[in-house]
């Protein structure tokens, strides 16, 4: 039994053509094959959101369906299952927007109906980043190798389809005769066959050429992150459609900083002496600097929050926190003056030093022999 098409998007009944919009593109977008890579159910869940949306979107297909459910469709049309990936690209594909923002293409990209132009195959490389370029954001060149159809090549009308992609047969039904399409297998669908092949291509008249490619990478990225350059993976033979170059995001280790989403972590030390007198710290960020005040008696193990310093968010909801751990540095060796004086703190039981109290005295002898 099929799944209802208000379930597959999670809207009710009753849902706006707005809202039944809105609940695709999310769904799309969770599901979209450049997010999801090799995952089947993922592509197969794309469909099925796909699917839903052509019905619920079309009123007279959405009427239909709400008197009959999946019965109104079941003589054929897109409602059976009968449209694939290049076709939903084609009608749908403009729903997606610009989902990176900048030189990243939205999702997508179309096929008409007819000839099936060829796509060509998708790039992926990994680009390393520093935690500064993913604060700032950077430009970056990066080299590519990508087949390219070769100087000279050309191809002419396919003979066994005449030109359209596509073969027809005619069956014979109990409901009569009936005709489909599908794609020519002397050319794949394309339309064209190859007529000349330069020396040094390979069986469909590619070589393979190494191209800089300029990437502008937003801030905010993070690791594991793919992101989508248009036009920028292999050519496809016969003048078909580019394919696409994904950017894989490594993020490399930071000496002093680790991040953790939006926020970032920092560990400061501080003497003994600093700790119990109090001291102010400058921090030098990723962007600029920041003087931090420590109170007399911090203590080791406690945690500073500096609101705004830490990795802007990437759909641009402002900044995470800069999260410093305050560690005091224990000396491993001591002199015996320094040693006799601490015995002397833990054998007096009515010696406790307090931070507010007016008699400084401890303070300033922990100074002096630590500073």
């Amino acid at each position: 039994m099929k799944e209802d098409y208000y379930d597959i998007l999670g809207v009710a009944k009753g849902a706006s053509t707005s809202e039944i919009k809105k609940a695709y593109r999310k769904k799309a977008i969770a599901f979209h094959p450049d997010k999801n890579p090799g995952d089947k159910t993922a592509e197969a869940n794309f469909k099925k959101a796909a699917e839903a949306y052509e019905v619920l979107s079309d009123p007279q297909k959405k009427s239909q369906y709400d008197q009959y459910g999946h019965a109104a469709f079941e003589s054929g049309g897109f409602g059976g299952g009968g449209m694939n990936m290049d076709d939903i690209f084609s009608q749908f594909g403009d729903i997606f927007g610009s989902a990176f923002g900048g030189n990243f293409g939205g999702f997508g990209g179309g096929f008409g109906q007819g000839q099936a132009r060829t796509k060509g195959g998708t790039l992926r490389i990994r680009v390393g980043l520093t935690l500064e370029e993913i604060v700032n954001g950077v430009d970056k060149k990066i080299k590519v190798k990508r087949k390219v159809q070769a100087p000279g090549v050309s191809y002419t009308t396919c003979a066994n389809c005449k030109g359209t992609g596509q073969v027809m047969r005619v069956t014979n039904t109990i409901l009569g005769r009936m005709q489909s399409s599908s794609p020519c297998p002397a050319c794949n669908g394309s339309g064209q066959t190859l007529s000349n092949r330069p020396s040094g291509s390979d069986a469909n008249g590619m070589i393979e050429n190494e191209e800089t490619v300029s990437i502008k990478i937003p801030a905010g990225v993070e690791e594991g992150m793919q992101l989508k350059v248009s036009a920028k993976g292999n050519e496809a033979p016969g003048n078909g459609i580019t394919g696409d170059l994904l950017i894989l995001i490594d993020e490399k280790p930071h000496e002093h900083f680790v991040r953790e989403g939006n926020h970032l972590h920092y560990d400061l030390y501080i003497s003994i002496s600093e700790a119990v007198l109090g001291i102010s710290k400058e921090i030098n960020l990723l962007e600029g600097k920041v003087r931090i005040k420590l109170e007399p008696g911090i203590q080791s193990g406690k945690t500073l929050r500096l609101r705004g310093k830490g990795v802007a968010d990437l759909n641009g909801y402002g900044k995470g926190d800069l999260l410093v751990h305050v560690n005091v540095w224990t000396p491993r060796k001591l002199s015996k003056e320094q040693k006799q004086f601490f015995q002397k703190t833990m054998e007096d039981d009515n010696f406790k030093p307090d931070p507010k109290a007016s008699d400084k005295s401890f303070f300033e002898k922990v100074k002096d022999m630590f500073s």
